[in-house]
């Protein structure tokens, strides 16, 4: 069914689970200070010194599940499991705390060369994302972040660091996590500030001008240092249906998802795709591009597709239609009436990911990597001491049945790596209580808890997935 060399795994990030936000030298990232962001107290995103250490002081990213400290007992439960690679992120903040250094922090350097070296230890393949959410929050007093195109140095300068250091110990690399979702939370995906921007579309986009650029150097400065380097572009996917079979739901199912496709376009293909011309002209935006630039992006396209896929959306175009939206966690869609949701609003559709591995592959004939898929909700520890997640277990092995079902279609896929293997903290809404991991961790939403790690039902049963290589379901 999967190949000897699929690569099963597990998927987490820097800004969710380490914690120790100002240990080893590491600068503020924009995601500590979101929830505040998102409920629009400005003025502690100005002055950030005012609030840490009063009422602001706890915020669950800050903490985390200190992966920081107790990486080795993560990375050994993770090996425990089987896994053959690891998604994890480098904390941009950790490696030039400001941003715009000219030396790394060597602190920082020093953790990722321990935590690489344990997976190495373990034979796990480090998947590493240079940029997950985790703008250095300097960089957004000083600069706006994305918006000003000194970024693209800054991060050069970053990604050259990380590359040459870990030269022959981390092969696969992703330049920026879910690269489409700075159109829906600006803030999180580029450290974008634009409730009072004229324009809003024309600074995101802008912005993610900016991070095509980047990325596509990214890729340049992987593939010269390591020839062996493969580096993916990372959607969050999740295909758009219409409504109805109404033409003009069709139509408008074809926008969104042309909307959602179009860094990808560029990363994948090279070039701005020929609905882009339209598109930016009905948002008035105008980018702004250099001499270079599109060579640049021409000349440096990734070698996969990586993505995250949680649920696929819904658009229609009446009026009735329009009244039945789900939440969607960032992405408004409507509600799918044949689909199950959870506590959270996302809709549970298995299926989805095979139709949305079939349109990525069709769309751009590279293979597939899928580094986020899972099952967020509220998980209880029994009388017994067990977590039994059943209901989580069904959920994977749902998909894991669509995944197979894809590839039997023909999509080349490298591997499978389910989200938040060991519970962390959502990037959403910045809640321990919703879990997506196989390892329960004993944290609540208030900070309280031991952090003691405990394997949930659906742990002994992925290991059994891998150990079988998908054949025992």
């Amino acid at each position: 069914m999967f190949p000897e060399n699929f690569l099963w795994g597990a998927a987490m990030a820097a800004n969710q689970c380490e914690g120790a936000y100002r240990e080893g030298g590491r600068g503020l990232s924009c995601v500590d200070l979101l929830p505040d962001a998102a409920h629009g107290r400005w003025d502690m995103l100005y002055h950030p010194e005012k609030y840490l250490d009063t009422e602001f002081a706890y915020y669950p990213s800050r903490r985390a599940t200190d992966f920081y400290h107790r990486f080795p007992e993560d990375i050994r439960l993770l090996a425990e499991m089987g896994i053959k690679a690891f998604r994890t992120s480098i904390s941009w903040p950790r490696i030039f705390p400001q941003g715009d250094e000219t030396e790394a922090n060597e602190e920082g350097l020093a953790f990722y060369d321990r935590l690489f070296a344990e997976c190495r230890r373990y034979g796990i393949e480090p998947v590493v994302t240079l940029c997950h959410f985790d703008t250095p929050y300097a960089l957004t007093q000083k600069y706006g972040a994305w918006k000003d195109r000194r970024m693209i140095d800054f991060y050069c300068r970053y990604c050259r660091t990380v590359l040459e250091r870990y030269r022959g110990i981390v092969r696969y690399w992703i330049p920026f996590n879910e690269i489409n979702m700075i159109t829906h939370i600006p803030f999180l995906g580029g450290g974008l500030l634009v409730a009072k921007e004229e324009n809003p579309q024309q600074a995101v986009y802008q912005a993610a001008h900016h991070q095509l650029v980047a990325g596509a150097n990214a890729v340049r400065l992987a593939h010269e240092i390591d020839p062996d380097n493969r580096v993916g572009c990372m959607l969050a996917a999740g295909s758009f249906y219409p409504y109805s079979c109404r033409p003009e739901d069709v139509m408008a199912s074809i926008e969104k998802n042309h909307e959602n496709y179009l860094f990808i376009d560029v990363q994948s293909r090279g070039a701005y795709p020929s609905y882009a011309k339209r598109m930016f002209a009905e948002k008035g935006v105008r980018l702004a591009a250099e001499d270079g630039d599109e060579a640049l992006l021409r000349e440096n396209t990734v070698d996969y597709i990586a993505f995250s896929y949680y649920s696929s959306r819904l658009i229609g175009t009446s009026e009735e239609a329009l009244k039945n939206v789900a939440d969607g966690n960032a992405v408004t869609t409507l509600r799918n009436p044949y689909l199950a949701i959870t506590d959270w609003g996302r809709q549970i559709d298995p299926v989805g990911l095979r139709i949305t591995m079939n349109d990525l592959y069709d769309r751009y004939q590279k293979p597939l990597f899928v580094v986020e898929n899972g099952l967020g909700c509220e998980d209880r520890v029994e009388e017994d001491g067990s977590v039994r997640d059943d209901y989580r277990i069904d959920y994977t092995r749902q998909h894991i049945r669509q995944m197979a079902e894809a590839m039997a279609d023909g999509v080349e896929c490298m591997g499978y790596l389910p989200w938040g293997t060991i519970d962390l903290i959502s990037a959403g809404g910045g809640e321990m209580k919703k879990r997506y991991g196989f390892v329960y961790v004993d944290l609540d939403n208030e900070g309280q808890g031991t952090l003691e790690r405990r394997k949930k039902q659906s742990y002994e049963w992925y290991q059994r997935v891998i150990a079988s290589n998908g054949e025992e379901l």
